[in-house]
């Protein structure tokens, strides 16, 4: 596979249509079987934060991963009545190929509506993605919010 800066950004951006839509069976089916979803608390540098030894507000593995995107779609999630309607904005791309896999950082912003209420999140996400055919698997996701430092009401949806 050609990883070429188009590729990356396309795959990045699908991601993101897929969570705003709310296709969170698609958006599961981009993860490796072997994948960790983080999101570490009360520190914006990812690389001196051990999530073994540190709260973190998501850190999940690929049996952790399905079983959220069990429970956001069963019809017992109340916490997402109403569903929230979310759009996010995905930029600044800077990405690297090593050791075969693709290391990726953008920033974004993440507008959220429920129940009259808008907030606004914003961070950078991180990718390590592996080439898989015409495309990539996730390999590890980790999300620095900005407010990661803040109370945080209802993280019920995925970033």
């Amino acid at each position: 596979m050609n990883i070429t800066r188009d590729a990356v950004e396309a795959f990045l951006f699908h991601e993101a249509d897929l969570l705003d839509d709310l296709k969170v069976e698609d958006w599961l089916a981009l993860w490796a079987p072997v994948c960790c979803y983080w999101v570490p608390c009360n520190d914006r540098d990812a690389d001196s934060t051990d999530p073994a030894r540190q709260v973190s507000i998501i850190y999940d593995d690929r049996a952790r991963l399905e079983d959220r995107v069990y429970r956001l779609m069963s019809p017992a999630a109340h916490s997402q009545r109403p569903r929230s309607r979310m759009r996010r904005v995905v930029g600044n791309l800077r990405f690297e190929v090593r050791e075969g896999e693709v290391h990726t950082r953008t920033n974004f912003v993440l507008a959220e509506l429920r129940r009259g209420r808008q907030d606004i999140w914003s961070g950078v996400s991180q990718h390590r993605l592996l080439p898989d055919g015409d495309g990539f698997k996730i390999k590890a996701k980790t999300v620095l919010l900005t407010q990661s430092d803040m109370a945080i009401d209802n993280l019920t949806f995925l970033l």
